[in-house]
């Protein structure tokens, strides 16, 4: 079998009240009015695609939300959005691989993400056979080229595959391929699956 596992509220915490928490207290913006404004619009999904570069990104964004932040004070603020690794998912995907079974992690992510966790969490690559991130294939979930791209390259059809993400929109994505998804709603969603088998 080949297991997909989402990064973001699957195998590790995040939050983005603390990046706008941070933005707030540099920009001295109230928290309310950045929470209001922030969309996950066309320059977000550009950035996770890998088509603009993280300055492009963080200029677009202090733009889109009014706030004067230097980049250094962008960035800082947007890896704030870690709170911290889910260990029993850890667990999970190391027992899997102990038993012969495919793990992987696919991200819709970021260049400048990717400049913190792979060296805050080391356990997330040393628990997965191969990790794919949105921004180095060009394409994001929930386009079906994404999971059409993971499925050809680990040799799996999609009805030997299970795939958990915390995203509805993405679930669905994967369901329209006929890939077995569970949506995760909160910490106890993985061990509940893996106990109930």
């Amino acid at each position: 079998m080949l297991y997909i596992f989402d990064l973001g509220n699957v195998i590790v915490d995040i939050d983005f009240n603390r990046v706008f928490g941070a933005w707030s207290d540099f920009a001295r913006v109230p928290l309310a009015t950045l929470k209001q404004n922030f969309v996950m619009g066309e320059t977000f999904e550009q950035h996770e695609r890998g088509e603009i570069s993280d300055e492009a990104f963080a200029e677009k964004l202090c733009h889109e939300l009014e706030i004067p932040l230097s980049y250094e004070q962008f960035a800082h603020g947007w890896q704030a959005i870690f709170v911290g690794l889910r260990p029993e998912v850890i667990e999970i995907m190391n027992a899997l691989r102990a038993r012969g079974e495919r793990v992987v992690v696919l991200s819709n992510t970021n260049r400048l993400h990717t400049t913190f966790w792979p060296d805050e969490y080391p356990e997330i690559r040393a628990a997965a056979d191969h990790v794919y991130l949105s921004q180095e294939m060009g394409m994001r979930k929930p386009e079906a080229r994404i999971y059409e791209k993971v499925l050809e390259s680990e040799g799996f059809s999609a009805s030997d595959c299970v795939f958990f993400d915390d995203n509805a929109d993405n679930i669905e994505g994967a369901r329209q391929l006929g890939i077995n998804s569970v949506l995760v709603t909160d910490k106890t969603t993985i061990p509940d699956y893996f106990a109930k088998l």
